[in-house]
């Protein structure tokens, strides 16, 4: 696979997450740890179910166990901190803070082996940026109470883009094994719920599907393809393009009446485009040095 087409598919997990709110508004009145729990379960699932039909399950044997238990801690450690976040710090503030990992991932990869920061890359991240926190909601409060949500909201950040950038590094680790990951979520974000959390299962049809929706789909299928994107793709693009995701989010909740249209999504979608094709112009540059070295 070449790395346009990784690119591309690791970009499918960002469209994916912009369906997490509608389908988490569908799910209520379900808490969000038994939430994850059902939807890493049937995340999980799916993954297994493939590999039994593939024939590919061998590969899980070959995996290291520290592989196992970062990538555990990065998806479980991401729902349990964001949660929190938003438990103990107004949402929107909070949200916003947790949404420096795409600006994270790309600051931090020119890290990685092979790959190197370019203006361009932060220029386009920090536009993006911009373009997210019209939609998420602007300033952050002084509010003394909420600095403990806005730091395990920094702390979320800091963890999904370590682990997008640790699974860089596992390039030689099959995508196979976020089904462990996600089922390993499972187990213990139920564990975590029955700890802190009262159980209330959904009420209605709807309910259900769209725990199931977001199983196959947000918190199912988005892992892999995501997973596959970083270890093959442009990572650095692929960070400044997820700063999509809250914008096509809220889109979509204006679209099926959910939410309010404003005129600072004409501004989003312009500074979250504009980031994109910075980092994307960065990617391109990149890639004719190395067609000329």
């Amino acid at each position: 696979m070449t790395r346009g087409k990784a690119t591309t598919v690791g970009f499918t997990a960002v469209l994916l997450w912009a369906l997490l709110a509608l389908f988490t508004v569908g799910s209520a009145p379900v808490p969000p740890l038994l939430l994850n729990a059902l939807c890493f379960a049937v995340g999980g699932a799916i993954g297994v179910i493939w590999l039994l039909a593939t024939g590919a399950i061998g590969q899980l044997r070959r995996v290291p166990w520290k592989v196992y238990l970062a990538g555990t801690a990065g998806l479980f450690g991401y729902h349990l901190f964001y949660f929190s976040a938003l438990r103990l710090a107004p949402p929107a503030e909070a949200g916003l803070i947790a949404y420096l990992w795409p600006l994270l991932i790309v600051l931090f990869s020119g890290l990685l082996p092979g790959e190197r920061l370019r203006l361009w890359h932060v220029a386009g991240a920090a536009m993006a940026f911009a373009g997210a926190a019209l939609i998420l909601g602007g300033g952050i409060s002084a509010d003394a109470s909420a600095l403990p949500g806005y730091a395990l909201a920094l702390l979320c950040a800091f963890t999904w883009s370590s682990y997008s950038l640790l699974s860089r590094r596992f390039g030689a680790v099959p995508t196979a094994a976020v089904a462990v990951y996600c089922l390993a979520t499972s187990v213990l974000s139920g564990i975590a719920h029955l700890a802190l959390e009262p159980t209330v299962w959904p009420g209605t049809a709807l309910g259900w599907a769209s725990v199931l929706a977001l199983g196959l789909g947000p918190v199912g299928l988005a892992f892999y393809t995501w997973d596959l994107g970083v270890k093959r793709g442009d990572i650095q693009l692929l960070g400044t393009a997820s700063y999509a995701a809250p914008l096509i989010s809220t889109l979509v909740l204006v679209g099926v009446g959910i939410a309010p249209a404003s005129p600072s999504l004409l501004i989003s979608a312009a500074l979250i485009a504009g980031g994109a094709g910075l980092a994307a112009l960065g990617g391109r540059r990149r890639g004719r040095v190395q067609a000329g070295a």
